[in-house]
């Protein structure tokens, strides 16, 4: 049964994805943003007053107070998601978590067993299921069109500095691992509709400061054979993102975020695909539909843990070597 109920939503996290989900919830009919929160409250009152938002507040405790507040979204930093989105839960909220869920194994499992526990609606971020490009692909797939027989990924950035997406100081470290192989980790299991049964990685230098490997290199194959070849890198001054090399038995196509082309870099039309471009406003809508019609969302935390299972034996791989 569906609740037309608005949806009242808090926003945590005034960065370069709060602002991302601040603009796609505005997309939304029936929702409701009634209050964002930052690293201060003059950041939050900052970025409610660019965002229309008419109230900023000081915590994530205040939000988990209130009244007016009927779900989540947590766009803060990397080191906080598992705690917040545990804090959401025991407060009766639900929750969409930007992706990594957890930068551990146990730390997401806790996620999952909280719930489980409450039966709230718990989504986390994985945004490349929902961008056009890649549920193009995924329809030729379900209708016996495409199958996949190699994934060729390449996830670059030139961060040689602790900056986020907007160029602004961090107050915490990126990841390639658990936070941006997680994207290709899961969509891999995902559009193979196989699990990964062989993964192996290997990294580059750690950075003095950083305190990270700045490049790595990831194979996985799924039980129906498929493979994948993922190459992440801090390093690389050239085009900044995750570029998608889908190579099937009947094709090969190349997404790049929201467009998708062939192997001859000819442009598909993928706007007929959902009711949006944008993956993330996307991403929104399936949140709210979950809350309004009491489902399991996709992407949700259970759907999700086989790839942070798979990212947690990479990082006991690379440490086993470190050693």
């Amino acid at each position: 049964m569906t609740d037309d109920r608005t949806v009242r939503i808090a926003l945590v996290g005034g960065g370069a994805f709060g602002a991302k989900h601040a603009s796609a919830l505005k997309r939304i009919e029936g929702v409701e943003v009634t209050a964002v929160v930052s690293g201060s409250l003059e950041g939050a009152r900052t970025f409610a007053a660019e965002q229309g938002v008419g109230r900023a507040v000081a915590s994530l405790d205040e939000v988990l107070a209130a009244d007016d507040v009927d779900a989540v979204i947590l766009a803060t930093p990397t080191p906080m998601h598992a705690a917040q989105t545990l804090a959401c839960l025991e407060a009766g909220k639900h929750v969409q978590v930007e992706i990594p869920l957890a930068a551990s194994l146990e730390d997401a499992e806790a996620c999952l067993a909280a719930q489980q526990r409450t039966g709230l609606v718990a989504m986390v971020g994985h945004t490349r299921r929902f961008n056009p490009s890649h549920q193009w692909v995924r329809q030729r797939i379900e209708a016996g069109e495409f199958a996949i027989q190699q994934m060729d990924v390449q996830t670059y950035f030139f961060r040689r500095k602790n900056l986020n997406a907007l160029g602004q100081p961090r107050s915490w470290t990126d990841h390639l691992l658990w936070h941006h192989a997680a994207h290709t980790v899961d969509l891999f299991a995902y559009q193979t509709g196989s699990p990964i049964v062989q993964a192996n990685a290997v990294q580059g230098p750690i950075h003095p400061e950083l305190g990270i490997a700045m490049d790595m290199s990831i194979q996985l194959r799924a039980a129906n054979g498929a493979i994948c070849t993922l190459s992440l890198s801090f390093n690389n001054d050239g085009p900044l993102g995750t570029f998608f090399r889908y190579i099937g038995d009947t094709g090969t196509y190349i997404a790049r975020y929201d467009d998708l082309f062939t192997g001859k870099d000819e442009p598909i039309d993928v706007s007929g695909v959902d009711v949006s471009m944008d993956g993330i406003e996307l991403q929104d809508r399936e949140f709210v539909a979950a809350i309004r019609e009491g489902r399991e969302p996709a992407s949700s935390i259970a759907q999700v843990l086989p790839c942070y299972r798979t990212l947690a034996a990479l990082e006991e791989q690379l440490n086993a070597v470190a050693r």
